[in-house]
């Protein structure tokens, strides 16, 4: 027995470690589409050819969430879903000065990611298209605020770019993470909130090793930092100066101008309809779907139709 394990071949032992990978991380591209940014150990995953599109996740999550739809689309475009800094399989970020610093900080490495992509990978400067769920809302148009000329549209899905609509009101367990320390310290010790968000975040039930899939990279206290500073760092009021981030200067309409596609899971109990009904009155040029089925992971919920309405898009913005 000693003798036939010591004469596997080594593309049964590239076999064994495939398979081990898919049982950890079910669905997840392979690690030769894994990338990191040399300057900042940022990882992210490359896979398909064509036109850029980047997926920003949200919080409690990572480019795991994407994995359906990257691979739905990455016959028709490039398909890039990096982990922000404090996410995922990237490097954590030291705790927060500052209400908006976790913003900055993460508008920062989105330079850096798109200097080494243009840089050293070969993309394009400009003509990308920015897929943006949840904080990744805000940190997308932020950034397309910084850099005009690189996004071409927009794929917006169950998140917020705008002050909070005045009868909009949080969920109480949002509120008191962000408001009172000593109940997002028992969050963070107990992974309270990224547990339950791989329940409550959809429709419909995850298997069980994707459920671990999604935990596995905050499985240790001291990894999910970036986590609990998120939730801490929601705006309270529309005079929160995040939301400055968001603002174009002077009368330019800004990215949400640029052509849309709005992608919405019905079913979320934090992004809900209302706030969907905002994004389309502030952009009425946005062609919008509405998934009634889908909760707040609606790329999840809805992967297969979702792939192919950002496929579809993508054709008819050409």
């Amino acid at each position: 027995m000693v003798t036939a394990q010591a004469g596997r071949t080594p593309a049964l032992r590239a076999t064994d470690r495939a398979a081990a990978l898919e049982r950890l991380m079910p669905g997840y591209p392979a690690p030769r589409y894994w990338r990191r940014v040399p300057a900042t150990g940022q990882h992210y995953v490359d896979l398909g050819s064509g036109e850029p599109v980047l997926f920003l996740h949200g919080n409690p999550s990572w480019s795991y969430a994407w994995r359906k739809v990257v691979d739905r689309l990455s016959p028709h475009a490039r398909c890039l879903a990096p982990d922000l800094p404090g996410f995922g399989l990237s490097r954590h970020l030291r705790p927060a000065a500052g209400i908006s610093d976790p913003y900055r900080a993460q508008l920062d490495h989105l330079d850096l990611l798109h200097r080494h992509l243009v840089q050293n990978e070969g993309l394009p400067e400009r003509g990308w298209t920015l897929v943006l769920h949840d904080w990744g809302g805000p940190l997308g148009i932020a950034w397309a605020l910084r850099h005009p000329e690189v996004v071409a549209r927009l794929v917006i899905c169950n998140t917020v770019a705008f002050p909070w609509p005045s009868d909009f009101r949080l969920p109480f367990y949002l509120r008191w993470i962000r408001d009172h320390p000593r109940v997002a310290d028992v969050v963070h010790l107990t992974n309270g909130f990224a547990r339950a968000a791989v329940r409550a975040g959809v429709h419909h039930p995850l298997r069980p090793a994707e459920r671990r899939a999604y935990l596995r990279p905050v499985a240790r206290r001291a990894e999910r930092r970036a986590v609990t500073d998120a939730v801490r760092a929601i705006p309270r009021d529309n005079a929160d100066p995040v939301w400055r981030l968001l603002e174009p200067p002077g009368t330019d309409a800004g990215p949400t101008a640029l052509p849309m596609l709005i992608c919405w899971g019905m079913r979320d109990p934090v992004f809900t309809p209302d706030l969907l009904d905002e994004w389309a009155r502030r952009c009425p040029h946005a062609s919008v779907h509405r998934f009634p089925e889908a909760g707040h992971y609606v790329m999840e919920d809805a992967a297969a139709e979702l792939g192919d309405r950002v496929r579809d898009f993508l054709r008819g913005t050409r």
